[in-house]
């Protein structure tokens, strides 16, 4: 379990490669400005190395261009991917100063946010996934508000009660414990990251 830790945000990554491989299919990234929070979840499809080769090209251009917004890093993740087997791709960016986070997603990959006062975030993603072949992109916006939580999966992810969950524990990491007990996938790869917008 991977603890990040910024003034204005607190999040948990967890990940588990499918019983047997070497390589985990999944890659994701996170990082942080005084302005900003930025964090990629890529699935390569199917598992393995050439899976992981996938993944990790997604996460390598995010990596290498966090300035750009969401819609720009969608379509520079798209291009990597030309040649490869393709992935599934989410990326979340939050403005800081303005209480604001943008989402995009292609493929089976899911996000859920919970806010204080009790709303419920819930994009749909794009059916698909990318694979350099012009792409459809749907890049949406939100607000949130202090202590409001999110939850990024892959679809290895053993499917809980989100919306409850988010809500029911004080702390993040007995939050973060409580979704990693329970992914007990041996099929798939499976990847999560919780978080607490402070």
């Amino acid at each position: 379990m991977i603890h990040f830790k910024h003034e204005q945000l607190e999040a948990y990554a967890f990940q588990m490669a499918k019983e047997g491989n070497h390589y985990c299919g999944d890659s994701f990234y996170m990082t942080a400005s005084d302005d900003y929070f930025l964090c990629v979840l890529a699935d390569g499809l199917g598992s393995g190395e050439y899976a992981y080769e996938s993944s990790r090209a997604v996460t390598s251009v995010v990596q290498s261009n966090p300035e750009e917004d969401v819609h720009t890093l969608m379509e520079f993740s798209n291009r990597v991917l030309l040649n490869k087997r393709g992935a599934a791709v989410a990326i979340l960016k939050v403005d800081f100063a303005h209480q604001m986070f943008e989402y995009s997603c292609v493929g089976n990959i899911r996000f859920y946010a919970y806010t204080q006062t009790g709303n419920f975030i819930y994009p749909m993603p794009v059916t698909g996934y990318m694979s350099g072949r012009p792409q459809k992109i749907k890049t949406q916006s939100f607000s949130y508000e202090p202590q409001s939580r999110f939850l990024i999966h892959s679809d290895g992810f053993a499917q809980l009660q989100s919306k409850k969950l988010l809500n029911a524990y004080a702390s993040m990491s007995t939050l973060a414990n409580k979704l990693k007990s329970s992914q007990a996938s041996k099929t798939d790869d499976v990847t999560f990251i919780v978080g607490n917008l402070l």
